[in-house]
């Protein structure tokens, strides 16, 4: 049948005619979220574009996630990936078009014609590899790598995803932000600590993808999602039919560890001799062509056009026993099949929804020995300040967790702490310290300080020399918290000790009224230090304000809902409003003491695992996926929003101009602080596997980052377009 058209009047009726300047020629595939249809532009550019279905357009939570995957996408520069021609997020029906890929899917490919041959399996192995380098190096991932997500293209295969039926491809599933992906060839965390994901997840998915290529069937296989996953947690992959000689490299993908699996870097290291001969034909072979021989002609003409509705139907001439549940284990997307392509049929198949962003050239920034400071050659102004970058700790792969004082950089990193000179990275002192690698070091009363591996004493030491200059007991079972020159101890039983950093003396001891076991935060420029405590439903928070060197109450408030506080300044304390269940942050609030005022701004949607940082009564939040946003308290409302496509970021940090994020693949990101406009970034340091995230340390108009792969590096903060 011919492709249905919209009877309604403009272009948001049912089914539209038109996205944006691309008129819809026909359906080619549906799902739960929306309907990819074939376009085509004003001069005839063939395109797949993505048209969100009515109810979701509605839906603000919806909508800003769609918003995000435009970004990320927006940003697709690989020889593995399609690129974004062209997007309107904010559109009555949002839609985004790629650039249409003619190809089958591996899921596709295998039901047709059977697993592919050992050289096919070797050669997706390589191409794989590389797409989630990409996709990785930019710090994102992909999450959903599936036969599906595999279109076999004539010049290699593509990664991508549709994002139409992502809730709808997991039987189980939760909420936003949580369970993300299809059962057999989703990771163990994955199922386990779905927040926790991270680049390891889709190498797991690249081994389930290479069985299911070689095997046609998973490593893990059941009708039911449930025993899938539990397989997927608990039992060993099937391995039969692999190639033997890929098989060790298959199994080493699907360990139920992400630190035991290989990086793309090493995938491709193994399989360095079979990428430099890449045959991109033999994804393609001719039979399925021949398979599919009398549909030429334009997709949309004659009886193999699709129908699209926004009820999220497509239907085409293969209608029948393959509609159903695809060799994936997700619901297949039917697609109509195109025009000719060299004497091959195009499949449906447009790259949306991808979750990638764009690659950078590598540079060196590191001496033969990894530890010379080296200056950035380009960008960087020698009269303001020459950028440099270092590896202070050869060999090992973790960021360096840093803070500024006493005229130096001081950073932690995998039981080593250094002083750096800020001008050129000059390493004045080393030593080694059995850390737990707990943040930054705390420069407190003249020393700096960082913890011991047992958590049971603080290592005082010379910012001049790095010398040990005391070792200050901690709590065995409690915690403790630096506020200006006083350390607070919490004891097992709740007693507070307040002591002097710089002398070691009790300056005060004795519980906080109403608290059973304290847990203190402070803020740069403020003189008080924060407790705050729950109830179990949420309701409410009690806070509570001590002034650190007497341990005298300055005020308390019981304030409604679950709140964490995020900063302090100007006589008021912000805070991020909670979800009491998922924790995902709904509102900032504001409370001023002097006048009990309470101010409650909403955001536009809940942000997961928000870090929020305040400046001049902005507060800056950055949430799990990328979205980065300005909330003006004194105003009541949201500055800007922006999606950074960054998966996983740090704590933002801001000065009058810029916003600062590091990344997990170890950029850094400036944003105008005005407009939120994405002003500069650094190449991407990749490193092992992904820790905490190291904070960005402004001083004297620089920015000081740790990356990934162990390199502490200082830029221009005045001119981050030229990083």
């Amino acid at each position: 049948m011919t492709p249905q058209r919209s009877t309604g009047a403009g272009t948001e009726a049912d089914v539209p005619e038109y996205a944006g300047h691309y008129r819809l020629e026909s359906c080619l595939g549906s799902g739960g979220m929306g309907v990819v249809h074939l376009a085509r532009s004003t001069s005839g550019l063939k395109l797949a574009v993505k048209v969100v279905h009515a109810e979701f357009a509605k839906d603000p939570e919806f909508r800003g996630r769609f918003r995000q995957e435009v970004a990320a996408a927006r940003r697709v520069s690989g020889a593995f990936t399609a690129s974004v021609v062209d997007a309107d997020p904010e559109a009555a029906r949002p839609w985004m078009a790629t650039l249409f890929i003619p190809g089958p899917t591996l899921a596709e490919q295998v039901k047709r014609h059977g697993p592919l041959s050992p050289a096919q399996v070797r050669r997706l192995m390589a191409g794989l590899a590389e797409a989630l380098r990409d996709i990785h190096r930019v710090g994102v991932v992909h999450r959903d790598l599936k036969p599906s997500n595999v279109l076999l293209a004539e010049d290699g295969p593509k990664v991508i995803d549709f994002g139409i039926s992502r809730p709808k491809d997991s039987e189980l599933r939760t909420e936003t932000g949580k369970l993300i992906g299809t059962p057999p060839f989703m990771a163990p965390e994955q199922f386990r600590r779905p927040r926790e994901v991270g680049p390891a997840a889709d190498v797991f998915a690249l081994g389930s993808v290479l069985v299911h290529a070689a095997t046609g069937r998973g490593p893990f296989d059941s009708d039911s999602p449930y025993i899938v996953a539990y397989q997927v947690v608990h039992d060993e992959p099937d391995l039969t039919g692999v190639p033997e000689d890929l098989a060790p490299l298959v199994l080493r993908c699907l360990a139920k560890e992400p630190e035991d699996r290989p990086t793309p870097d090493e995938l491709m290291r193994e399989l360095r001799s079979t990428a430099a001969s890449y045959d991109t034909q033999a994804f393609v072979p001719d039979r399925w062509a021949e398979d599919a021989g009398g549909r030429d002609g334009a997709a949309g003409s004659g009886s193999d056009a699709g129908s699209c509705s926004d009820a999220g139907s497509c239907s085409d001439a293969e209608s029948g026993p393959d509609a159903g549940a695809g060799a994936d284990g997700g619901r297949r997307r039917r697609r109509v099949f195109g025009g000719r392509t060299r004497g091959r049929t195009a499949a449906a198949a447009g790259a949306l929804g991808l979750i990638a962003a764009g690659t950078f050239a590598s540079l060196q920034w590191f001496a033969d020995d990894g530890t010379a400071p080296v200056s950035a050659s380009a960008g960087t102004s020698a009269a303001a300040f020459d950028a440099w970058a270092v590896r202070p700790v050869a060999g090992k792969q973790a960021a360096p967790q840093c803070s500024y004082g006493a005229g130096a950089l001081f950073c932690a990193q995998s039981g080593e702490v250094y002083a750096l000179s800020p001008a050129d990275g000059a390493v004045r002192w080393r030593r080694s310290v059995a850390q737990t690698g707990a943040g930054a070091p705390v420069l407190s009363g003249g020393l700096v300080y960082v913890p011991t591996a047992d958590g049971r004493q603080l290592a005082a030491l010379d910012p001049a020399t790095g010398r040990t200059r005391a070792l200050r007991q901690a709590p065995a079972q409690g915690g403790w918290a630096f506020a200006g020159d006083t350390l607070l101890l919490v004891g097992a039983d709740g007693t507070v000790t307040g002591v002097d950093s710089a002398s070691g003396r009790t300056r005060w001891s004795g519980p906080v009224p109403g608290y059973t076991a304290p847990s203190f935060v402070s803020f740069p420029g403020d003189p008080l230090a924060y407790a705050t405590s729950t109830s179990a439903d949420g309701a409410w928070t009690r806070v509570v304000a001590v002034v650190p060197g007497t341990g005298a109450v300055r005020w308390e408030a019981r304030l409604k809902g679950s709140l964490r506080p995020v900063g302090a300044e100007g006589g008021s304390v912000y805070f991020l409003g909670l979800d009491p269940v998922y924790g995902d942050a709904r509102a900032v609030v504001r409370y001023t003491p002097g006048s009990k005022a309470v101010r409650r701004v909403t955001l536009p949607v809940p942000r997961p695992e928000a870090q929020a940082q305040v400046r001049d009564g902005v507060v800056r939040l950055l949430a799990a996926g990328g979205t980065l946003e300005a909330v003006d308290m004194a105003a009541g409302r949201q500055l800007w929003e922006v999606e950074t496509a960054v998966s996983r970021g740090s704590a933002p940090v801001s000065d009058a101009r810029h916003v600062y994020v590091s990344a997990a693949d170890g950029r850094l990101l400036a944003v105008d602080a005005r407009t939120g406009r994405l002003v500069g970034q650094t190449p991407p340091r990749l490193g092992g596997l992904a820790g905490t995230l190291a904070t960005p340390v402004l001083a004297g108009g620089r920015v000081y980052a740790g990356a990934p792969d162990g390199t502490v590096f200082a830029v221009d903060g005045e001119q981050p377009t030229g990083w």
